[in-house]
């Protein structure tokens, strides 16, 4: 263990970050470089939930020392960083607070995950939550454990959600919030960082940045990182025990919201395939596969109508209306600063 008091560290920390976009907003007053896991905490105008997080990582059921990175995104309000400088400042957790000045969900994200691998030399094992999150007690143990036994290059599991509006609680098994897999066990993907672990192994695979700004605004970056790890030969694995929640607030679960969210879903999807269509033939294949799918989505939607809430069965129909969108040019925009309600 190579325990080392901040004020000595400084300069490191700032060699480390070595970004003039980035500045260290906390730290807590002693740092173990030897820490092998470190979780990441991306943070925007959350700061209420932000202490739900970091009192379920607080309340962790595991011997095993970990650090915690967390990045504010607001640059101009900064209403997470104080929450995460008294955590620090308290021991109750070690690690650090920086600002990472330009907005957006993969600039918070790269911000994170670039310093961690940076400031701690030894980790070999990167998780994220996000600030509406919050870590069941043997969450960090389960994912650990799971790594090492499977040796699996990614490790998901399930964010279920929690509405703040309980009077429609069908919603959960909407596809934009019920979890990919119920099951544990090796899996072909996974789709989401809100509940994950990447070795410091598939980072240096992929490169950097890890998640690619031209989804910085319309998210999926995390999609498009695990699509391209598939592709390069990572395994991953599904621990669904490992459970994490996420705080659903209401103007979350309106159907314009959800309806808005398929249609999201679609253009990332889209956006990612187009992504790895590197010749002109394969750019011409995904779009008459792209406006094929849009009967077939029909014919599907028409099916879960007779056993699902017509929300539920619209999904498969916005997503491909999305994906077709996205293929004429279509480019929301919902993580910029100013479409982001509170």
């Amino acid at each position: 263990m190579t325990l080392i008091p901040t004020d000595l560290s400084a300069s490191r920390i700032l060699d480390a970050v070595r970004d003039s976009n980035r500045e260290i907003a906390a730290s807590s007053h002693v740092i173990d470089l030897s820490v092998g896991i470190v979780v990441c905490i991306p943070c925007f105008r959350r700061p209420d939930h932000l202490r739900l997080t970091l009192d379920s990582l607080v309340g962790q059921r595991t011997s095993r020392s970990f650090a915690v990175v967390m990045v504010e995104n607001d640059a101009a309000g900064r209403a997470s960083a104080p929450v995460a400088a008294e955590y620090l400042a308290a021991g109750k957790l070690q690690g650090l607070c920086l600002v990472e000045k330009r907005q957006g969900n993969c600039q918070a994200i790269n911000a994170a995950f670039e310093t961690a691998q940076a400031v701690f030399p030894a980790a070999t094992r990167f998780l994220m939550i996000d600030d509406d999150e919050i870590a069941s007690p043997d969450w960090l143990e389960l994912m650990i454990r799971t790594a090492e036994a499977t040796g699996a290059d990614v490790v998901g599991g399930p964010v279920l959600p929690v509405f703040d509006d309980d009077s429609q609680p069908w919603l959960a098994r909407h596809p934009a919030f019920c979890p990919t897999y119920e099951y544990t066990g090796a899996v072909p993907l996974i789709y989401g960082c809100g509940n994950c672990l990447i070795t410091r192994a598939a980072f240096e695979r992929l490169g950097s940045p890890a998640f690619d700004l031209r989804f910085n605004f319309l998210g999926g970056g995390d999609c498009d990182f695990f699509y391209r790890g598939r592709n390069a030969g990572m395994t991953f694995h599904w621990t669904a025990e490992a459970v994490i929640t996420e705080t659903v607030p209401q103007n979350r679960t309106s159907l314009g919201w959800i309806a808005k969210r398929s249609l999201r879903i679609g253009v990332i999807n889209y956006r990612v395939r187009s992504k790895a269509a590197r010749s002109a033939g394969a750019r011409a294949r995904l779009f008459a596969m792209t406006l094929g799918r849009l009967p077939l989505s029909l014919m599907r939607s028409a099916r879960l109508m007779t056993s699902s809430k017509g929300v539920v069965a619209m999904h498969p129909i916005l997503v491909a209306v999305g994906s077709a969108l996205a293929a004429f040019g279509y480019d929301p925009t919902p993580y910029e600063a100013s479409k982001i309600v509170p």
